[in-house]
């Protein structure tokens, strides 16, 4: 029987990152898995050679070799996908659409892996068995009845792989459309958009190996204890021989301070740890822009005394003069832009950002990361060319030690792209497909996200094909989202696991269960592999090592070849051949996509190969062949869409800033557990961390419950109810709460300039006294 929550917990976590808790949460997923020894076999294999690359997070792996190669959200990851656990028709006899929408996204998931295709057909209360055949002919049927290619969509999740993505991309073109949504949209867009218009790539400049190199690392917007705990490890050791390492994040988070690894012995056994960091910057949300035309400011004056004492100054004016293009425009904007300015939005006093600038100066090779705390604002763009800027100016880019280190989210988002998944693709891209394939690729460009929610919800799109993800509860604006997606006459969902984007349908839906990373995957030809791209541009073969749990299941590719062979026939090419061996896919890459010629031979090399970054070597692929300044005046703290919502409806001002961010026990939508380890949270995610005397401000207690409302300039209410008020360490001004609990607060037109990524980190919000019953469970 379902009972009052009462296992909410609130008490600060003491101990370092990694270390016995990781341990100790690993052991537990690896119980629950209900196979485990078949899935410790599995997980030893994790990004080893001839095992299979880790269905969690992009970073890279070490040149060195290591007898555990995982990490523990990692280790997550793979038991969670590997589960014994099965979703099959009894299961859906037992539960209807309505009952099953009432469970939350833990519960959904939890159930295990989805066993066999199943269909909706809009009148029943249940999920029917559908056979395969069955299902494509549906999808076809809906597909060729359509008006224009373009009332199509073919989103996909980072977890695909390339030879799946490719495919992908493919059918969609061939089929008319560059409809391909993708989860980039949503989290790096704004990397790649201004990277490519700085230094011609959209993609970092950095190997693993310069990790090893770098006189200092700053790390900005970013919580690689939580999202990307292997990269711990190399950070700590940055620490250790001596490099500097500076952290921009609004809040304290235990996986930039103290470190215990679990592969260190003595570490384990003494109770030893170590710091994470150097220096600590806090800014305000959305202040790191002016933090950085803070540092620059700094670079600036010195540069001026040591002209006027004719001595070198911090500038590469060798490497400016050389390689640049915009230098004198940025220059005249940095010293336009006030100290008042810099410190207002920043949040930062001018002695804080001066002690980052000299380390920043002493440095001859600095390496600069960043996350979702920088791509999810407005000004997203503007920052990421603020950061390239700051590198130009000492040459840290193509420099061994130094670059650009967008740290990318799921698995293979990154080879996504790179294998044509986007809506807007280059001409040479397209030129080269209608080469290859001989026929004419659409020019026109698709839809992204945003703009495929707004079409659906203009009724514009019918058919929604998501190839992995979880659509419904990724997205901005969930309540409209959940309208656009009912709005179409087919939904599909090409999934591992059941999630709510099951349940959030179209007037039909159907449910495909595809395989995960950890499955062998066994096609006409044999054990297949797929390959991965990482972070640092690595391209790696990924073998699966279980057995699937169903016959029924089928691979990403032979799903894709069989909806396109069932609407294409045989055209541009042999669908269900191209399926049976993978190579014959990557055969067709190598044709298409430049630096994978002879891929299947470069696949053979320990731990893959590079795919080369122009940039790297001081190669610009931008219009003037140059590194481009790009020169931005702040922005206003809150946008004007806010302000004139506040000035039209005489509101009071924000209660607060919000911003999204996951637990600990989570990765994307995907949750493991109710619990937050690092933040000290267990048994709940319907919390909203604020500062004490914000709470007390504005007229609540700790712990009480409140409904947040967000403030936009429509007449559309988004509102959350009954969240538990933490008093907890976040500046002033600040709120946090879980995403994707709080993704219905993000309004659809709230996203960045030239990237369109929802500003998940950047919502203004105001409180009021909750008056949501008490939730069961």
């Amino acid at each position: 029987m379902k009972t009052p929550v009462d296992r909410f917990r609130f008490r600060p976590y003491k101990k370092p990152a990694a270390g016995w808790g990781a341990l100790r949460s690993v052991a537990h997923a690896w119980l629950d898995s209900r196979q485990p020894f078949k899935n410790l076999r599995a997980m030893l294999q994790t990004n080893q050679n001839g095992g299979f690359d880790c269905p969690g997070c992009a970073w890279g792996e070490a040149p060195k070799e290591g007898h555990i190669r995982f990490c523990e959200n990692g280790a997550k990851a793979v038991n969670w996908e590997a589960s014994g656990r099965g979703v099959d028709r009894e299961f859906f006899a037992r539960h209807s659409l309505k009952d099953l929408l009432a469970e939350d996204d833990y519960w959904l998931e939890y159930q295990g892996r989805l066993t066999e295709p199943m269909f909706y057909d809009g009148e029943g209360a249940h999920y029917q068995p559908i056979s395969w055949d069955e299902a494509f002919a549906l999808i076809a049927s809906h597909l060729k009845s359509l008006e224009t290619p373009d009332q199509a969509a073919f989103y996909t999740s980072g977890r695909a792989s390339n030879e799946a993505a490719f495919l992908y991309q493919l059918f969609a073109r061939a089929f008319g459309t560059n409809n391909l949504p993708d989860c980039s949209n949503m989290c790096h867009e704004a990397s790649g958009v201004a990277l490519k218009q700085s230094i011609g790539t959209g993609k970092g400049t950095v190997t693993y190996e310069d990790f090893e190199k770098a006189e200092a690392i700053f790390v900005i917007g970013q919580n690689p204890g939580t999202n990307h705990p292997r990269m711990l490890e190399p950070l700590s050791e940055a620490v250790e021989r001596g490099a500097q390492v500076v952290v921009l994040n609004p809040l304290r988070e235990r996986g930039l301070e103290r470190f215990q690894a679990p592969q260190d012995p003595v570490q384990m056994l003494t109770g030893g740890e170590m710091a994470l960091n150097t220096a600590y910057l806090r800014p305000s949300l959305g202040g790191d822009m002016a933090a950085i035309r803070g540092i620059a400011k700094f670079l600036f004056q010195w540069q001026d005394q040591a002209d006027q004492g004719e001595s070198t100054g911090p500038l590469d004016l060798e490497f400016i003069h050389e390689h640049c293009a915009g230098f004198e425009d940025y220059r005249a904007q940095v010293e336009a832009t006030s100290w008042d300015e810099i410190q207002s939005f920043s949040g930062l006093e001018k002695d804080e950002i001066e002690r980052a600038a000299h380390i920043y100066c002493r440095s001859n090779a600095t390496i600069i990361c960043w996350a979702m705390g920088v791509t999810q604002h407005r000004h997203s763009v503007a920052t990421i060319q603020e950061i390239t800027n700051l590198q130009l100016l000492r040459g840290q880019v193509g420099r061994p030690g130094a670059g650009l280190c967008p740290v990318r989210g799921h698995s293979n988002v990154q080879g996504d792209r790179t294998m044509g998944i986007d809506e807007c693709p280059s001409a040479a891209f397209l030129d080269a497909l209608e080469a290859r394939f001989d026929f004419s690729a659409p020019r026109s460009h698709g839809y992204n996200v945003v703009k495929t929610i707004e079409a659906m919800l203009a009724e514009k799109i019918k058919v929604f094909i998501g190839l992995g993800g979880n659509f419904a509860q990724a997205t901005p604006d969930s309540t409209r989202t959940h309208s656009a997606l009912r709005n179409c006459d087919l939904t599909v969902q090409i999934s591992t696991k059941l999630n709510r984007s099951h349940l959030v349908t179209g007037k039909k839906a159907l449910i495909l269960p595809c395989l995960g990373r950890s499955d062998i995957d066994q096609q006409h030809s044999g054990p297949q592999a797929v390959t991965v791209e990482d972070s640092f541009s690595m391209v790696h073969a990924s073998y699966g090592q279980l057995k699937p749990l169903s016959p029924e299941m089928r691979s990403e590719p032979a799903i894709i070849a069989g909806i396109a062979q069932a609407v294409l026939g045989s055209r541009p090419v042999p669908w269900i051949a191209l399926a049976e061996d993978y190579r014959r896919i990557r055969e067709l890459i190598a044709d298409v996509i430049p630096g994978f010629e002879n891929f299947e031979e470069k696949l053979q090399a320990p731990g893959g190969f590079y795919l080369q970054n122009p940039a790297g070597k001081r190669q610009w692929n931008t219009a003037n062949e140059k590194a481009n300044f790009y020169s931005h005046s702040l922005p206003a703290p809150l946008p004007q869409e806010v302000l004139t919502k506040i000035g039209k409806r005489g509101a009071r001002n924000a209660d607060l800033v919000l911003q999204t961010l996951r637990s600990h026990d989570q990765y994307n939508t995907t949750v493991y557990g109710l619990n937050d380890r690092y933040r000290g949270v267990k048994g709940e995610r319907h919390v909203l961390f604020a500062h004490l005397e914000d709470i007390h401000r504005l007229g609540f207690a700790d712990r009480q419950k409140v409904d947040i409302v967000s403030l936009w300039s429509d007449d559309v209410e988004r509102r959350v109810s009954g969240f538990t008020l933490i008093a907890f360490d976040i500046p002033k001004g600040q709120a946090a709460a879980y995403y994707p609990e709080a993704n219905p607060l993000v309004p659809l037109e709230s996203y960045g300039l030239g990237s369109y990524t929802p500003t998940s980190k950047y919502i203004a919000i105001r409180l009021e006294p909750s008056t949501a019953p008490e939730r069961i469970i």
